[in-house]
């Protein structure tokens, strides 16, 4: 057979990157003569998250456009017109050097010039979205895919050509499934009955939400009734001692409440989780279904076209996760509707039937024999 030539093109958001690192690696385990690249804007995170990884990287000038007429916007503007009308060309370029027989994008403002390149050169395409709604490189994309993978079926409808649309999931990394939950709340040391609570606000955290799961903490202090893990965020870490001392919480006399910077085990801790209060992120939507995990979402309003709130609605109609929005939440609303949940089995089991109902522990492997079955479809 010979050896298979892939571009994956993704960025802006870890939650565009991610599944475009776990198919990668599903393919090199499949075929290991295979040759991957990865192309992504060269300020994005996606540089640092893939080169992390091992793959190779190349970068396309690209970035996003910015709803205001203030000097400093109207100049950044200029500079990402100019990025635009130069992209199409390097990404011809990249194609010259990386002569690729498919090319993925996961989302993220490099993934357009590229889709685009390689459609006009009769190259298969596909587009994978995590989030609920399509983003506008998605929208702009539609028509030259050859294929559109989403992550719910509910998804389809915010499609026009809906006959290009394939239901896979969103992939997730394979740590998230290693361990049994008894086992990973053994790893942690928190299988002693009680429920384990995992809360986190993204990677740089959020200041206004840490300062409720301060006030949250307080609540939970006096008795202990769970345990509870929250990733206070790179940045949210550097008040978070002041928030909880000021909400009169002491971590050294509370062993059940840890604060961490970053969850690096996240796996390993989601595994074990009872109930994970987030915010819904495509990435953390991903992992919440694949694991089956009840949830208490906080969406982000702080996101382009509010689609945070849109994968929340998505898990919440179908019973899977309670979500709140964040003008209307308070660290006591918050705790009572743990509370609440956690001490209902019942309801704990159900929400967790519904969360699994949206998610596919296969979605590597339904995205891989979909751009598979594209290999070799050279199109005029």
């Amino acid at each position: 057979m010979t050896a298979i030539k892939i571009i994956f093109t993704c960025g802006g958001t870890a939650g565009h990157v991610n599944p475009a690192l776990a198919l990668a690696g599903l393919i090199r385990e499949r075929q290991p003569d295979s040759e991957i690249l990865f192309v992504g804007a060269r300020r994005g995170i996606e540089k640092r998250l893939i080169e992390e990884a091992g793959w190779p990287f190349r970068a396309v000038e690209v970035s996003n456009f910015h709803r205001s007429f203030r000097p400093k916007e109207l100049r950044h503007n200029l500079v990402s017109l100019r990025n635009f009308l130069r992209s199409p060309g390097e990404a011809r370029a990249l194609l010259r050097e990386f002569p690729a027989g498919l090319v993925v994008g996961t989302g993220g403002y490099a993934s357009y010039p590229m889709i685009r390149a390689a459609a006009k050169q009769g190259i298969p395409t596909a587009i994978h979205e995590s989030n609920a709604i399509p983003g506008l490189t998605t929208k702009l994309l539609e028509d030259c895919a050859d294929i559109i993978m989403v992550g719910f079926e509910e998804c389809r409808r915010n499609y026009r050509y809906t006959e290009k649309v394939l239901v896979t999931g969103t992939p997730v990394r394979g740590d998230f499934f290693r361990l049994s939950k008894r086992d990973a709340k053994s790893r942690l040391g928190m299988d002693d009955g009680r429920p384990l609570i995992v809360s986190f606000w993204g990677s740089l955290g959020a200041e206004e939400m840490n300062r409720q799961m301060a006030r949250f903490m307080a609540l939970e202090a006096g008795k202990q009734p769970f345990h509870h893990i929250h990733g206070a965020g790179t940045v949210g870490s550097l008040h978070m001692k002041q928030y909880l001392s000021a909400a009169g919480v002491d971590l050294a006399k509370t062993p059940s409440l840890e604060v961490r910077e970053y969850i690096q085990d996240m796996g390993t801790v989601m595994r074990a989780a009872d109930l994970v209060i987030c915010r819904a992120g495509a990435s953390t939507i991903s992992e919440l279904t694949a694991l089956g995990q009840p949830a208490i979402i906080v969406p982000s309003p702080n996101v382009v076209h509010n689609h945070q709130e849109r994968n929340a609605r998505v898990l919440a109609d179908a019973g899977g996760a309670v979500m709140i929005l964040e003008k209307d939440s308070s660290g006591d609303q918050l705790y009572q509707t743990a509370c609440s949940i956690l001490r209902d089995q019942s309801r704990r089991r159900q929400m967790s039937v519904a969360m699994a109902s949206l998610g596919s522990i296969d979605a590597a492997e339904n995205i891989y024999s979909a751009i598979m079955a594209l290999q070799g479809r050279r199109k005029k």
